[in-house]
């Protein structure tokens, strides 16, 4: 165990004092560790051994042949009794929004730097928390700042994961945050780019792909359904012509439908999807991105802001619908939904609550790696630990099969080949 820590301790520094001008450690890396999970085929590898080249998986193989053929200078990182997963992806987050209980209050008070920097801070919990790739569906009226905390990630100025962003969310006028504003504040910020009719879906679209735009968010309902399937059918049309994929926030059983019918590439939430929506879903290939984790966070808050019988409804709800999802074979992906800062950097929480819905643990994982990655277009680049991927893996104390939990204990956590993280086991 001593050794295991010198090597760990060795290894990390020399990692860390390595990295260039690329932004990923120039000298090649091997990572080694118990084991490895296999998220593909649910499988453990023992005594694995990981080789890293300029950010990428080089190799992967018994750590006996990898050591023994290892290029002259080589770093070692040996995480002793660990177990090595895949980085893992949240495909629905909300990084820039701090405080959803104030929402009016935040949009009135807050200017554009300060919620970009608490953006960066959530980014580096995130990170921290062993999510390496996050779907940011959304920065919630902090116009085109997610778009700038993308590109400062990728330029390494800041900590934080690989990011899509879908900067301003596009909504029916008058069906998103805030409300019980003044008409006479026309210049009020708002949550969302309110729209009317096809003309201005179209223009909406436009305009969020020239500012930076990954991947388009719509709303197809609040309370009740807003968008016509025509606006929305307007929305995918315009977004595929452009490349970027439609994630629509839905969750009335007509809402879903409307907008499966119009296309979308993914349903958020859809705690209220009916069979017969969901076997669409399941022949169109749409994504269902589950996101009940803060609704658990909510059962555990004794100041709770939401009534807990309402709270265990829901949930029921979310459970029905993810029971009814499988049998069906709809793809599902995890998707946090994390909008307040006592909620960021907590995401394994989600994927944990995921299982309390019925989905086996490797189902769950699936859901926050291999499936995520599809569903971002990503399935070549992150999500699993295999030869050309992003070298994105973290470490965790346990079996995440037979303890999910361990999720919560990551102690170890490389992007790109860089190590931003590393815990001794205690």
């Amino acid at each position: 165990m001593i050794r295991n820590q010198l090597l760990l301790c060795v290894g990390i520094c020399a990692a860390l004092g390595v990295v260039g001008r690329t932004g990923f450690a120039e000298k090649t890396t091997l990572l080694t560790a118990e084991r490895m999970l296999d998220v593909t085929t649910g499988r453990y590898i023992e005594r694995p051994a990981l080789q890293i080249e300029k950010g990428k998986l080089s190799k992967v193989g018994a750590a006996a042949d990898l050591l023994a053929k290892a290029p002259a200078g080589a770093v070692v990182i040996d995480l002793g009794r660990a177990t090595l997963l895949p980085g893992l992806i949240d495909g629905h987050s909300h990084l820039l929004m701090h405080d959803t209980n104030h929402y009016t209050e935040t949009l009135a008070t807050k200017s554009q730097a300060m919620r970009a920097l608490e953006g960066a801070a959530s980014a580096r919990d995130t990170l921290h928390a062993g999510i390496t790739t996050v779907r940011d569906l959304g920065n919630e009226g902090a116009e085109y700042a997610d778009v700038a905390l993308r590109d400062a990630i990728e330029l390494g100025l800041v900590e934080g994961p690989r990011l899509q962003v879908a900067t301003r969310a596009i909504a029916a006028i008058g069906q998103y945050h805030p409300f019980g504003v003044s008409p006479d504040r026309r210049d009020f910020p708002t949550g969302a780019h309110e729209i009317s009719g096809v003309d201005e879906a179209r223009r909406a679209v436009r305009t969020q792909v020239k500012f930076g735009a990954d991947v388009i968010k719509v709303y197809a309902d609040w309370v009740t359904p807003t968008l016509t399937i025509a606006e929305l059918s307007t929305v995918v049309e315009e977004a595929h012509k452009l490349g970027r994929k439609v994630a629509a926030h839905a969750t009335t059983p007509v809402g879903i439908r409307n907008a499966v019918m119009a296309g979308v590439d993914s349903i958020e939430h859809g705690d209220e999807a009916d069979r017969a929506t969901l076997e669409l879903m399941k022949q169109k290939g749409t994504f269902l991105v589950v996101t009940a984790g803060p609704f658990e966070a909510l059962l555990q808050r004794p100041d709770s802001p939401v009534p807990r019988e309402f709270v265990e409804q829901r949930l029921a709800q979310i459970r029905r619908t993810v029971t009814t999802a499988m049998q069906v074979g709809v793809k599902i992906a995890s998707g946090y939904d994390a909008g307040e800062a006592s909620l960021q950097g907590k995401n394994a929480r989600h994927i944990i609550a995921l299982t309390h819905l019925g989905m086996p643990p490797i189902e769950a994982l699936r859901a926050a790696t291999v499936r995520a990655a599809e569903l971002m277009g990503w399935p070549q680049q992150v999500g699993r630990i295999a030869v050309g991927q992003h070298a994105d893996v973290i470490a965790v104390s346990g079996d995440p099969l037979t303890d999910i939990g361990a999720l919560e204990r990551v102690q170890f956590v490389m992007k790109g080949g860089v190590v931003v993280k590393s815990q001794r086991e205690k």
